[in-house]
């Protein structure tokens, strides 16, 4: 059975995407529906739209295919005594996702502009590059954690070019300024661009020709941000950006939680001169480039995840909230 974005594994899809005025009225129909399907054979295979990791989903998961008869042992949801207790349940696994969403609706009912060759990116001088900023457009650095560390433009933002791209990118910045560009030696710019414009993202001014060299050789000023290994935290205090539910698996005690998304609106609830933690460390980079944007100083990003720092020095992570 394809079962959309209805029964998943190990919950069900998230009803709150079309608005919070409709969220409880989807998920009470989604009780409905989930009922009908508990009542097929055991044996029926499930299909599920959503995968590990999709924030259409509730929850993660590793899983793509599953059986009636697993969900009924294993998914919760199913095991709800009543709509109104599967209701209370399910709102209350939705996390957040990104604040592109919202606007994707439109933009599809419009229709995107046409594309008639493949994207790229123009070439800019150091320049223009400083012009765009002055303009309130925005710089975005897509090399790896690394050499963002090493040296960037003071005032771009961190996303480094990989599958999550346009996601955070749909999330963090917003669609209707111009964009530029610094990529490292060997990125395509035809992903960057193809990335932003599924999203959206149409104003693509152009990429640093000659990258962060260029910019040197031209005078530019530059920051740099310091990379830590797990251990040497040497009693700093930490900020841990990563979505609710990853937060809450295990985390290092005392950490101050900002899930990624809410960052902009809560800068001021960010400890200083803290060191920045996620996973592996794309998402901490980015947390930091936005508080260094925003005068944070003596800021740190941790190279790893919560697991190495547990590894590191022999502690255990702390769970829940």
């Amino acid at each position: 059975m394809f079962t959309g974005g209805s029964l998943i594994i190990g919950s069900a899809a998230r009803t709150d995407l079309l608005g919070a005025s409709r969220t409880e009225e989807l998920a009470r129909a989604q009780y409905r529906s989930l009922r009908r399907m508990a009542t097929l054979p055991d044996a029926t295979p499930v299909y599920p739209t959503h995968g590990a990791g999709s924030f259409c989903s509730a929850p993660p998961g590793a899983a793509r295919i599953t059986t009636i008869g697993a969900e009924k042992t294993a998914n919760a949801l199913l095991a709800a005594p009543d709509e109104d207790a599967f209701t209370r349940q399910l709102l209350a696994s939705l996390g957040s996702y990104p604040a592109y969403f919202g606007r994707l609706a439109e933009v599809n009912r419009r229709g995107p502009a046409l594309i008639s060759g493949i994207p790229g990116l123009a070439p800019l001088t150091p320049a223009a590059l400083r012009s765009l900023a002055g303009r309130d457009g925005q710089v975005i650095d897509v090399r790896p954690v690394a050499d963002f560390a090493t040296g960037h433009i003071p005032g771009a933002v961190s996303i480094a070019l990989r599958e999550q791209f346009a996601t955070w990118l749909g999330w963090l910045l917003p669609s209707d300024v111009p964009l530029a560009f610094v990529l490292a030696p060997g990125q395509d710019p035809a992903e960057v661009a193809w990335q932003a414009l599924k999203i959206g993202y149409e104003d693509l001014t152009g990429q640093l020709a000659g990258g962060m060299a260029a910019w040197q050789a031209d005078g530019g000023p530059v920051e740099h941000t310091e990379l830590v290994s797990a251990d040497h935290l040497d009693g700093r205090a930490i900020l841990a950006v990563r979505r609710a539910g990853e937060y809450q698996s295990g985390h290092v005690p005392g950490a101050v939680h900002i899930e990624l998304g809410d960052l902009p609106a809560r800068m001021q609830a960010a400890p200083a001169a803290a060191v920045v933690m996620c996973g592996h460390g794309e998402l901490a980079m980015t947390a930091a480039s936005l508080l260094q944007r925003a005068g944070h100083h003596g800021l740190a990003v941790l190279a790893g995840g919560a697991r190495d720092w547990a590894a590191a020095t022999s502690r255990p992570l702390q769970e829940g909230p």
